[in-house]
């Protein structure tokens, strides 16, 4: 299935994005994380066209050949979300099979607690709801916060120091943005092609500020305030697949999820995977996806 490479203007910004499966199709968008890009989707979007969808994946604001817009206001969930919203408007969709990673779940989950009517079906790769885990990792200022979260969150304090997490991350060839992809238990299943490519894209005059940036508008006590998850239940089908091993995700939120979504929800677990599911994963998380779209009444594939 042959993957194809195009561009969208939403929300004031232009897109690069990959694209595959038949335009008369229903669409599913798909949303890359933290320090990726839409590349990340390759398996997933051709399994979804096989299956009868036209997916797309874009760059998210920040990456790639997406635009870059300068400061950290220019990060803020309220302007991820709406750039989600206008991307299904670019489409000339009324509702999209909506799936998220790492940042792009962490900006799906509000986006479809706001928008429940333009999401056919969600499926959170990695991050279990943004009340289940504020409460976790303490974001949300309360007193009972998980200590294996607190701990698993500790690395987003280098990252709200500006200039030195640059310094840092890109130093001795970007030694350390290179060891993120290596984290957990399967260190070889992100490909170096794959690595080069994201880490060039990083290095790139101001980039990686962007992506950090992510961090530095939204994962913090006042920007939580600012900005709260919706106490409002998810209403589309839901799907949440995480990996027991993730470096990053402890289970209490995970386990939380559930009882914030009022539609049929799914918690798949891949035993012995960490972060990346999509490389580490693929066929797994395709067929959750599938599977999740595929249980909306009346489907027609």
């Amino acid at each position: 299935m042959d993957i194809e490479r195009g561009r969208l203007q939403a929300n004031g910004i232009n897109f690069s994005v990959l694209a595959a499966g038949k335009r008369n199709r229903p669409v599913a968008l798909l949303l890359h994380g933290f320090p990726e890009g839409k590349e990340s989707w390759e398996p997933q979007l051709r399994a979804l066209a096989e299956a009868g969808w036209r997916a797309v994946a874009p760059d998210l604001r920040g990456y790639g050949g997406t635009d870059a817009p300068k400061g950290v206001e220019a990060y803020a969930m309220p302007h991820l979300v709406a750039d989600i919203e206008g991307l299904i408007n670019a489409l000339g969709e009324d509702q999209v099979d909506l799936v998220g990673h790492d940042w792009g779940s962490l900006v799906g989950w509000p986006f479809v607690s706001r928008h429940p009517k333009l999401v056919r079906t969600w499926t959170s790769l990695s991050i279990p709801h943004p009340l289940a885990l504020g409460r976790a990792s303490g974001l949300d200022g309360g007193s009972s916060p998980d200590p294996e979260q607190r701990d698993k969150s500790s690395y987003v304090g280098l990252f709200h120091k500006v200039g030195k997490a640059e310094e840092v991350l890109l130093e001795n060839g970007a030694q350390r943005l290179r060891a993120m992809y290596l984290l957990g238990p399967n260190p070889d299943a992100v490909p170096e092609e794959t690595i080069d490519l994201f880490v060039k894209g990083m290095e790139r005059p101001g980039r990686l500020t962007a992506g950090l940036n992510y961090y530095r508008a939204n994962l913090k006590p006042s920007a939580y305030a600012a900005y709260p998850p919706s106490p409002q239940p998810i209403k589309p089908p839901t799907t949440l697949v995480w990996g027991d091993q993730d470096p990053a995700l402890g289970r209490r939120a995970v386990e939380e999820t559930a009882a914030l979504v009022e539609a049929p929800y799914r918690l798949v677990v891949l035993e012995g995977a960490g972060h990346w599911l999509q490389f580490e994963r693929p066929d797994e998380v395709s067929r959750a996806i599938v599977e999740n779209a595929s249980a909306v009444a009346g489907r027609d594939n």
